[in-house]
C-alpha cells in the first residue's frame, strides 16, 4: 500500500468475491442493515461496483435466524450454489456475546441471482456456542469447513476451527482448533480470531484471518500449511507472529480485515478483497457504523514463496 486506496464498493463489510466456472464474478457481503442476503455478479471485478443488487433471502421477523445476518459467502460446491452466513435469534447478549449460529441456503439454478433458494439449514459443529464466519474449500477429494467459534475455557470471543465435511451442509469430523487470540495485535479491544479465508498456491494452503476489535485495531493474520500435510492436524499449521495487514493512518485506511481472495480477469494475478474504514471517529459501537467499505488490491509474492499483503514500510 503506497497510496490512498479507493473503495471498490462502499458500505459493504465482510466482502467475498468468487470467480466461478461460468466466467462471472459473484459478490456477497454484509449489508449495513444486517437483514438480508444480497448478490451481484459481473464479467469483471470493476463491474461489480455498479452491478444489479439482487436480494435472494430476507430474514424472518422471528426465529433462530431472524437478526444480525453476518458475513455471507457464496460458493459453488459439488454442483450447487451455497451461501454460508451467521445469524442470531435477537440482538440479546448472553455471556458477553451475541447468540449467532451458522447457516447455509442452497440453489440448483444456473444463475443464482435468478433461481430459488432453500430455507436456511444450520451447519452444526457439535459445539453449541457463538460461531460465525464460515468458509469452505475443496482439497483433493475432500471438502473442508473453516470457521470462528467461542470455546468454553478459552479467553476471548472466538478461535479458528477446521473440519472435513460429509456434505456441503454437514460435518464429517470433529472440530480441530487451529488458532486462538494470543498476541498483542490479536487482543486489542476484544480477543478475536475470525473471518478465515483460504488461498491455495505454491505448494501451500494459506489461511488468512482477522483479529481484535472491529475498529482501527482490526488487523489480519496468517496461518499456512504444506498442501500435502494433514490439514486436520493443528501441528501442520504455522502461525505468523506478526500481522500481515493493519491500519495505515498515513493513508486514512483503518481496520483492514475480513478478507477473501479472487483472481484477475486473465487469471495472472491473485487479488485481495477486504473491508476497511477511512476514519476512526466512530460514535458508539463500531458494529453499527455503516462505513466499512470493500477494497481490492493485488496480492504480491515474496521470493520466499509467501504472500505479501502490504508493501513494506520504510
Amino acid at each position: 500500500m503506497d497510496r490512498q486506496p479507493t473503495p471498490l464498493i462502499p458500505q459493504r463489510a465482510d466482502p467475498h468475491i468468487l470467480k466461478a466456472t461460468d466466467g462471472y464474478y459473484y459478490f456477497s457481503a454484509s449489508v449495513p442493515e444486517y437483514d438480508r442476503l444480497e448478490l451481484r455478479r459481473s464479467k469483471t471485478i470493476a463491474g461489480l461496483a455498479n452491478a444489479e443488487r439482487v436480494t435472494v433471502w430476507t430474514k424472518p421477523d422471528e426465529g433462530p435466524y431472524s437478526d444480525l445476518i453476518w458475513a455471507p459467502e457464496i460458493h459453488y460446491v459439488r454442483g450447487a450454489w451455497y451461501i454460508y452466513f451467521a445469524a442470531a435469534p435477537s440482538r440479546e447478549i448472553k455471556y458477553d456475546l451475541f447468540q449467532h449460529r451458522m447457516y447455509a441456503i442452497q440453489s440448483d439454478a444456473a444463475n443464482p441471482l435468478e433461481g430459488d433458494w432453500s430455507s436456511p439449514v444450520q451447519v452444526d459443529t457439535g459445539i453449541d456456542t457463538f460461531c460465525l464466519d464460515a468458509t469452505v474449500f475443496e482439497h483433493g477429494s475432500d471438502l473442508y469447513y473453516i470457521w470462528a467459534q467461542k470455546e468454553t475455557g478459552i479467553q476471548g470471543n472466538s478461535n479458528l476451527y477446521i473440519a472435513k465435511m460429509d456434505t456441503p451442509l454437514t460435518l464429517a469430523t470433529d472440530p480441530v482448533r487451529l488458532s486462538i487470540p494470543e498476541f498483542d495485535w490479536e487482543t486489542r479491544g476484544f480477543w478475536v480470531n475470525e473471518g478465515p479465508s483460504i488461498l491455495k498456491r505454491r505448494g501451500k494452503i494459506f489461511l488468512s484471518y482477522s483479529a481484535s476489535a472491529t475498529d482501527e485495531n482490526y488487523a489480519m493474520g496468517l496461518l499456512y500449511a504444506d498442501d500435502g500435510s494433514d490439514l486436520l492436524d493443528a501441528s501442520s499449521w504455522t502461525k505468523s507472529k506478526e500481522p500481515v495487514l493493519g491500519s495505515r493512518p498515513e493513508f486514512k485506511h483503518f481496520g483492514p480485515g475480513h478478507n477473501s481472495f479472487t483472481v484477475s480477469e486473465d487469471g495472472s494475478d491473485d487479488m485481495l478483497v477486504y473491508h476497511a474504514r477511512e476514519y476512526t471517529e466512530i460514535e458508539g459501537d463500531p458494529l453499527w457504523d455503516p462505513n466499512r467499505h470493500t477494497f481490492l488490491k493485488k496480492l504480491l509474492w515474496g521470493e520466499d514463496g509467501m504472500p505479501v499483503f502490504d508493501t513494506p514500510r520504510n
